[in-house]
């Protein structure tokens, strides 16, 4: 295991914004000004946009505003168990090893992912800082089956979220992502494990754009926007991070009680594509229609020239036919 310690505490004493010059980085390290500059340049690989001066040192182009956990345990006092790991291979797969440890309701949060994963196996950029990394663990009682359209579920808490600091326009987009203005704003990834006429165990992964640098992003192939570009000045990041760790949990008991039924008006209200012409990627197969929302089931809904048909699988392509 790589040991970070000395990347931390550079990443600390930088996160103010301020000029600190490699001498005195070195003093509180003990390390030589060759091995800080070794250091920074992980740092950068990391994603943080680190500069230096001459006779002034190293500084960030912005301050940091860093997970702090006792301060989340604090605002989010109801959820049994609050892990920051700054730099993690992946929150999900964190928690998806210790299933068996957990209490319903446990989180895990990271600055910066080795190994972020989105839907499909694809790789979710993860540039330290910039944005938020989070799973939660929640054991589902009623069991596997209950499970389908939870990703949905997810989708609608975090728009509402988006809603309350002021980001009218973040829509969902079936069936796991949120968009602002046709650009993508997070992904969620639903992992489950669990036997046949027992609990389901899951683990609800969400990766979401707070203030991601446009340097960090190069590897990322579709359009994309910040938190920031939708809400405009946001709170600080742990007051913001809280409040939805406490309404993910409120609305994950509200899913449970209702099921997937109690949120299919709030769904469509928030379909970025609802009434609009998309393709429906299934494999090598394309379906063309206009999207109708989604029905009790979690099924998209699409009128083509047969009539109103339900999908359960399959992905709507970021290109509409308009």
């Amino acid at each position: 295991m790589v040991e970070h310690g000395p990347r931390l505490t550079l990443i600390r004493q930088l996160a103010d914004g301020q000029f600190h010059s490699g001498q005195a980085l070195g003093e509180l390290l003990g390390m030589s000004r060759a091995a800080i500059a070794k250091h920074i340049q992980v740092l950068q690989q990391w994603g943080l946009d680190i500069y230096r001066v001459q006779g002034k040192g190293y500084c960030l182009s912005q301050p940091l505003d860093l997970l702090d956990e006792s301060q989340l345990k604090q605002l989010a006092p109801s959820l049994p168990a609050i892990l920051v790991k700054p730099v993690i291979d992946s929150t999900n797969q964190y928690l998806l090893d210790r299933v068996g440890e957990l209490s319903s309701g446990a989180v895990c949060l990271a600055e910066y992912q080795v190994a972020g994963r989105g839907r499909r196996g694809r790789q979710w950029i993860s540039p330290f800082g910039s944005n938020l990394y989070c799973s939660m663990y929640w054991r589902l009682d009623a069991g596997m089956a209950a499970a389908m359209g939870l990703s949905l579920v997810v989708g609608v808490a975090l728009a509402e979220w988006c809603e309350a600091f002021g980001g009218d326009g973040v829509k969902v987009k079936w069936p796991n992502d949120l968009y602002y203005q046709d650009q993508k704003l997070a992904g969620i990834l639903v992992e489950m494990t669990g036997q046949a006429g027992e609990a389901a165990h899951l683990v609800i992964g969400m990766g979401i754009n707070l203030a991601m640098p446009a340097q960090a992003a190069e590897g990322v192939t579709q359009p994309w926007t910040n938190l920031q570009q939708a809400c405009g000045v946001l709170p600080a990041r742990n007051e913001l991070v809280a409040d939805l760790l406490n309404r993910l949990q409120q609305t994950l008991l509200q899913y449970e009680a209702q099921g997937l039924a109690g949120f299919v008006e709030r769904w469509n209200r928030l379909d970025n594509f609802l009434n609009r012409p998309v393709k429906l990627l299934i494999g090598p197969n394309e379906v063309r229609g206009i999207a109708r929302g989604i029905n009790h089931q979690g099924a998209l809904m699409l009128e083509t020239e047969t009539g109103i048909h339900p999908y359960l699988g399959g992905e709507i392509s970021l290109r509409s036919d308009a």
